[in-house]
């Protein structure tokens, strides 16, 4: 019986090794939080600036400006997840520059690169209302196409981006509510379950 038991622990240890060589588990959930913190200041911005223009007022130059916003929040939620994760991997005494980081980032940059290059054509031709949406079913995208080296739960943010941006395609007046529920709240909600579930 001993025998057993000894072989089942050595399976679930084996399994636990191959996890862990083959997945990204030191993503952080207060990744998700400050990400979800910084894309709800950046449409708290966006709309202070709004209401200061008026409606009917916004423009190629505006719209080129909420972009570059866009872009930038982008950039530094990756910034800060990239931050968490490191301090979480150090604190487990793991490494995490992993070859299923590796894995991670290039499947995530693959379609957040497409999604760039569409949201540009879309800005070539004047089509802004659909900007909002692309930009969430695009990230999405990039979370379902890297979640598979990382955390399940991730793939469940990716399927909601893309019910976001799907809806926002259908009513694109709604389309910056929704991109900070998406960029935002999504991300808040997510993280501090990622940060109890895992981390507490």
């Amino acid at each position: 019986m001993d025998s057993i038991d000894n072989r089942l622990n050595d399976i679930v240890e084996i399994r636990s090794m191959m996890e862990q060589s083959s997945k990204f588990l030191s993503l952080s959930g207060l990744s998700g939080v400050s990400a979800g913190a910084v894309g709800i200041a950046a449409f708290i911005v966006a709309k202070m600036e709004l209401a200061e223009l008026g409606p009917g007022s916004v423009g190629a130059g505006m719209v080129m400006r909420y972009t570059a916003e866009a872009l930038a929040t982008l950039f530094c939620a990756l910034g800060l997840a990239a931050y968490f994760s490191g301090r979480m991997a150090k604190a487990r005494g793991l490494d995490l520059w992993t070859a299923a980081a590796k894995y991670l980032v290039v499947n995530l940059f693959i379609p957040l690169a497409a999604g760039g290059a569409f949201c540009g054509t879309l800005l070539y031709h004047g089509l802004y209302s659909l900007l909002a949406p692309s930009m969430l079913i695009f990230y999405g995208l990039a979370l379902l196409n890297s979640s598979k080296y990382t955390l399940r739960e991730i793939r469940y943010l990716g399927l909601s981006e893309v019910s976001l941006g799907l809806i926002g395609a259908m009513w694109p007046a709604f389309g910056l509510l929704l991109w900070c529920a998406g960029f935002g709240v999504l991300h808040v909600l997510y993280g501090s379950f990622m940060y109890l579930k895992y981390e507490k």
